[in-house]
């Protein structure tokens, strides 16, 4: 792949479609969930995540960075609140609540969280929930707006959503990082962030399973690749955002052809071959947008069809417990 650019943008570029926005009117707070999630509500409140909401506007480098973009306030304005803040609207005004929250990963709650608590009936608890109603209840919440944990690229594209800083302007005039150096999915989830208690015994906050972060590992690969190209297909100017976004997607392609000549295998063979001939210039976005689409195909199907227990060949690759972020 070429990371050359030149100086012709597409109008397709302005047209990548962005990921679901967290809905102020919808947000209900973390009181919500944790009348079900108290585990996992205390096991952010110890995160970076949660701790943004104090601190991120007291830092020098964010000040210094809104008032490169012309920025009165890091709290109030659509571009910081986007990755870093949760809002919620109060008397017909959005106001932060919170840093990075449960409903900046999974979903404005108001339309979906009775669906997502709801086992059966009043008195059915989620231990006599059946295999069907489980099925059912996390397809309706779904489709009502969450996204549930159980469904990796989901998971995965919203945290890319953000670590992949995909603002121009934010990057090349506020001298903002062109996306989390480092980012991979397995590393970053199973460190300080991870809340897994519900589905162990609801007070164990358990390590995920082996076969578990091998299908992480590919799908994160995947939808890193696939948002690294809607990023590069924002580029506008042959600046450090395109070109570090650029620089990203080669980075996670030779990861993927890493674990595929250790597998062979059918999905990830069909995300690489979105890329084998692409041109990352700046007059080609509408290409690297079909890429993309493309690669995000398959890693939503990977990521639902996977047996993890079919992976070890790729166990070599996968980032060890020392390795996790804290």
């Amino acid at each position: 792949m070429l990371i050359a650019f030149v100086l012709a943008a597409s109008a397709a570029a302005q047209e990548t479609p962005d990921l679901p926005k967290c809905d102020p009117a919808k947000v209900l707070g973390d009181e919500a969930c944790a009348k079900c999630h108290q585990q996992e509500v205390n096991q952010w409140r110890l995160t970076p995540h949660y701790r943004t909401f104090d601190i991120l506007h007291r830092k020098p480098e964010a000040k210094a960075i809104a008032d490169k973009l012309g920025l009165r306030s890091v709290k109030r304005n659509d571009t910081c609140v986007r990755c870093h803040y949760t809002q919620q609207e109060q008397r017909g005004r959005a106001r932060v609540i919170a840093g990075v929250s449960c409903e900046s990963c999974h979903g404005a709650a108001a339309d979906w969280v009775n669906l997502h608590a709801d086992y059966g009936g009043p008195n059915v608890t989620k231990q006599m929930e059946s295999a069907e109603h489980k099925k059912q209840r996390r397809q309706a919440s779904v489709a009502a707006g969450m996204n549930n944990p159980s469904d990796i690229y989901l998971i995965a594209r919203q945290c890319l959503g953000c670590h992949t800083t995909p603002d121009e302007q934010l990057v090349n005039v506020g001298g903002h990082n062109a996306g989390s150096a480092g980012f991979e999915l397995v590393s970053w989830s199973q460190g300080i962030v991870r809340h897994n208690f519900q589905r162990t015994d609801g007070q164990s906050n358990a390590p995920s399973s082996v076969e578990q972060l091998r299908v992480m590992y590919l799908v994160g690969a995947m939808a890193d690749l696939e948002m690294s190209l809607r990023a590069v297909a924002k580029a506008t100017t042959a600046a450090n955002f395109g070109q570090q976004a650029a620089a990203r997607a080669a980075r996670v392609k030779q990861r993927l052809w890493e674990a595929q000549r250790l597998l062979d295998d059918r999905l990830i063979a069909k995300a690489l071959d979105a890329v084998a001939e692409l041109e990352l210039t700046l007059d080609n976005a509408d290409a690297i947008l079909n890429a993309a689409n493309r690669v995000g195909k398959a890693a939503q199907e990977f990521s639902k069809t996977a047996d993890g227990a079919t992976l070890a060949a790729i166990d070599p690759l996968l980032p060890t417990a020392d390795k996790y972020k804290n």
